[in-house]
């Protein structure tokens, strides 16, 4: 990719994230810990009544959370709605940390949304809330990482956790490989659903990132990303 073009991309990249911050994650992030800290005040949810120690609560909200958004993954995909929004990720034609934060606004504003009922109705603890937060965004970076693991650390580390080779793969072109790999933090999800792909089909190196039909310079322009969803 030449040097202009790479750098009008992440600044793109950059941008939207920087709008998803200040518009939607910091507020809507600062409800989502809210929502955990009422609910704990009004004994609202599940753990409310099978009454888990305090350290397994914790453990069971990182892996709810995970699986919850898992499926939310999933369904961006399939149902149509969802995926004009979720297409403006999946349209950077290249893979790296700032695709992470490539996503619409009104994405983040559902994504959160949908967190905060999960919270509401599992009435999962407030620290295990703000863990899932951190691990979450932390494991987003790492799977759009530009890089592959040691071939002797990819087996076992994908045997637990998504790694950057196995999501590279959700980022590929071929429809059957963009549906695949869902997960975020846990691997063993798209395992479980079947929904997990190992190997691309033209190898790790030769992936054509991104949506085939945008393959060119107009998922660099910022006021263009933002109007993809609406675009026929």
């Amino acid at each position: 990719m030449r040097a202009p073009i790479r750098g009008k991309r992440w600044i793109t990249n950059v941008l939207l994230f920087a709008i998803d911050t200040l518009v939607v994650r910091l507020g809507v992030s600062l409800l989502m810990v809210g929502t955990a800290a009422v609910v704990a005040e009004r004994g609202w949810g599940l753990l409310h009544v099978i009454q888990l120690p305090s350290w397994a609560g914790i453990l069971f909200a990182i892996v709810a959370l995970d699986l919850a958004l898992y499926f939310q993954h999933w369904a961006t995909h399939r149902v149509p709605a969802l995926w004009r929004l979720h297409k403006v990720h999946h349209s950077d034609p290249a893979f790296d940390v700032t695709t992470a934060a490539r996503f619409h606004p009104i994405e983040i504003g559902l994504s959160m949304l949908f967190k905060m009922t999960v919270v509401a109705a599992l009435g999962l603890p407030v620290l295990g809330v703000f863990l899932f937060e951190v691990v979450f965004n932390v494991a987003t970076l790492f799977t759009h990482a530009n890089f592959s693991l040691p071939r002797s650390l990819e087996r076992p580390v994908r045997s637990v956790l998504v790694t950057p080779d196995m999501h590279r793969i959700h980022h590929s072109s071929i429809r059957r490989e963009t549906n695949s790999n869902y997960g975020t933090l846990l691997s063993g999800w798209d395992r479980a659903f079947r929904t997990y792909v190992g190997e691309a089909k033209k190898g790790q190196g030769a992936i054509q990132i991104g949506l085939e039909p945008y393959q060119d310079e107009r998922p660099h322009r910022l006021g263009w990303s933002l109007l993809l969803p609406f675009k026929s």
